[in-house]
């Protein structure tokens, strides 16, 4: 009788082993396609972004545990300063080696600082930009991007149809090349059709019977276009004499960078490299220029940056295109470059994507091109192929 049990409890036990043997492989394939590759749309959990701190930019998503405020102190409350917030795959965590200390920039603080909103405490967000060590503790700094989860807000990264996935796991040239490969061969429009366009493209939320103006922010009625010292015109921000493209059906109507403008500040505009100093424009404030750069309103220094990203990216030379590039210097004149792209760089950190950018590429994308800006739909592929 005893042997028998004992048969028995043997088998039971040879049973649960062949039975946790079996599922382990399963376990593991559930594990690995929970993890995330560190895109907008798939992003690290906050354990990956941990242990991959070597200076990449991705994206992370967890929950806001508190504010770090030395390498082995996180606090829950009574918060300083706006500057910094811990991230945790669990919104009950308490151990520090579990958080992943996240730098938050001016542009972000008064959205996710946590003496400003201390309600963020326990809530999930996903942040954008470089993993790399803060408060001598595993870290992400540099954030070009915040969202907080489940907010109603536009999804930045959208990927209709795995868009990207050619993309995906890609840096340096080979993520340039890849982008250029998905966003080439767009639907063309002639440069007539780019006016009407427009009326869609850059309407403004409050009244669709009007326009946003790039430069000034004014808001001016959708059919006074035209040449008039007071019009809009259609304002080539790649300039079009940088590779002197014209407006040829091609570069010279891409509506990814083509925005309406006052005539006059187009004019003073002219074929500018971009740059940070200059004499405030008169009529066009919060815009600096001089002899040789322009430097446009801080609400849209991104949407400059991120355009002229997407112009280097789609115009490689091929089909007998022009071959665009950017640089790091003013007075290109008729070259084929365009800068200054370290102050580009700046400016797409300092002024993140919002949602009138993300409209705007969605109509481009549905309504006229059916091409994207991948820029707007992943801020951090700037960093990962030109810094």
């Amino acid at each position: 009788m005893l042997n028998r049990k004992k048969k028995g409890l043997l088998l039971s036990f040879i049973l649960v082993t062949v039975i946790l043997i079996v599922m382990q492989p399963i376990q593991n394939s559930i594990t690995r396609a929970a993890a995330g590759d560190g895109s907008w749309s798939s992003p690290y959990s906050v354990s990956q972004g941990i242990s991959t701190q070597n200076n990449s930019s991705k994206t992370v998503q967890g929950y806001v545990v508190g504010q770090p405020t030395a390498a082995n102190t996180v606090i829950s409350s009574g918060f300083p300063n706006d500057y910094a917030l811990a991230l945790s795959d669990s919104p009950s965590e308490t151990s520090t080696d579990r958080m992943l200390y996240v730098q938050i920039p001016s542009s972000f603080r008064s959205a996710f600082g946590l003496k400003s909103n201390p309600s963020l405490i326990g809530e999930k967000i996903k942040v954008t930009g470089t993993l790399t060590a803060y408060f001598s503790h595993p870290g992400l700094k540099d954030g070009t991007a915040f969202e907080q989860a489940g907010d109603g807000t536009a999804d930045p990264g959208p990927e209709p149809g795995g868009y990207y996935d050619a993309a995906n796991g890609k840096t340096g040239e080979d993520l340039k090349t890849a982008l250029h490969t998905i966003i080439d061969d767009h639907t063309e429009i002639s440069y007539s059709n780019v006016w009407e366009a427009l009326r869609e493209t850059d309407e403004d939320p409050a009244n669709p019977n009007n326009v946003i103006l790039l430069y000034t922010g004014r808001s001016q009625g959708k059919f006074t276009n035209g040449s008039g010292v007071n019009d809009w015109n259609r304002e080539h921000v790649w300039a079009k004499s940088h590779g002197d493209f014209g407006t040829a059906m091609g570069a010279g109507t891409d509506l990814h960078h083509l925005r309406p403008t006052d005539a006059s500040v187009n004019s003073s505009r002219g074929n500018l490299d971009f740059d940070d100093g200059g004499t405030q424009h008169s009529e066009a404030l919060g815009n600096y220029y001089d002899s040789d750069s322009w430097e446009p309103r801080d609400t849209v220094k991104g949407d400059v940056a991120r355009m002229l990203f997407y112009m280097a990216v789609r115009y490689e030379g091929d089909s007998g295109e022009v071959d665009l590039e950017l640089n790091n210097q003013v007075n290109n004149g008729s070259a084929p470059y365009h800068g200054k792209m370290s102050v580009l760089l700046e400016w797409h950190k300092e002024d993140p994507v919002d949602d009138n950018e993300r409209r705007r590429n969605e109509i481009i994308y549905s309504d006229y091109q059916h091409n994207r800006n991948p820029f707007i739909d992943h801020p951090e592929w700037a960093s990962a192929i030109w810094e």
